[in-house]
């Protein structure tokens, strides 16, 4: 299986980022991938609440979601859509993260929507209340894509290791990890969190992120750290992106997954215990 990770810097308005994320999409295609996937919020990295309600679309209006389908369909390819801001109906105007596995035949073979939210404080000057914007899903996804089993998740998900280990039992072969990762917490967590789902659930993990500074119409500029990475089931790096967007190349054999557990195989030694007490 050839794997493709697109590395994103989009900004605030969506249809200046979309021929950009197709362009790449397209390089991909010629380097042979057979499996592409992009960051999280895919066609707009936004602070500003206002900007969002301007631009975002509801999912059966969204002309990225359209015109990814349409290149997947194309060039028959899977391609997950890491994730894609979204509008809905909900009454209190909170809007979705919802990532997308396309089919070679375009069709939506699966969607998940962010599960936990990112409500932290990272220092004096940057924190952020994801669930202000955002309202969180509650449903694990796990899909086929061809001869792969893929767990769908998203960003900050990744410190939440009983999800992973949940999707790992129920057959997951590959854990996606689309993420805008904040420099912060990045540069001091991103690497062992990916490595540790890796190790401890025996899958590939397959992280594209958004990177650098992204462009505002109007807000503060976020900034991601990109670094989209691939990891092993044992635990290796394959892929580190570095900072630059662009389009990288990671070749996995599945057959590696099965190895990994059968040498550690704690997906299967789970044990019931009491406490602790409080």
């Amino acid at each position: 299986m050839r794997a493709a990770l697109l590395q994103l810097n989009s900004g605030d308005t969506p249809e200046e980022n979309l021929p950009i994320t197709l362009g790449m999409v397209r390089r991909a295609v010629d380097n042979g991938a057979d499996f592409i996937a992009t960051p999280e919020v895919t066609n707009c990295v936004s602070a500003s609440r206002t900007r969002q309600n301007e631009v975002l679309r509801h999912e059966a209006d969204d002309p990225t979601l359209a015109a990814l389908r349409d290149a997947a369909a194309g060039a028959g390819v899977w391609l997950l859509i890491g994730s894609l801001a979204l509008k809905t109906d909900d009454a209190d105007g909170r809007f979705a993260n919802r990532s997308f596995l396309i089919a070679p035949d375009g069709g939506i073979a699966a969607w998940y929507d962010k599960i936990h939210m990112f409500d932290v404080q990272v220092s004096e000057t940057e924190t952020y209340r994801e669930s202000a914007g955002y309202r969180p899903g509650n449903q694990a996804v796990l899909v086929q894509a061809g001869a792969a089993r893929v767990g769908m998740t998203i960003c900050y998900d990744i410190r939440f290791p009983h999800l992973y280990r949940g999707l790992a039992q129920a057959g997951a072969q590959i854990l996606t990890v689309p993420s805008a990762f904040s420099p912060v917490t990045g540069a001091a967590h991103w690497e062992p969190l990916l490595r540790a789902r890796a190790i401890e659930t025996g899958c590939f993990v397959l992280a594209p992120a958004q990177t650098g500074t992204h462009a505002a119409t109007r807000g503060k500029a976020r900034q991601t750290h990109g670094h989209s990475m691939a990891v092993a089931p044992w635990g290796e790096v394959l892929l580190d992106a570095g900072t630059d967007p662009g389009v990288h190349m990671v070749d996995l054999d599945l057959g590696e997954v099965e190895k990994a557990r059968a040498r550690v195989p704690s997906l299967s030694h789970d044990r019931a215990y009491g406490g602790p007490d409080v």
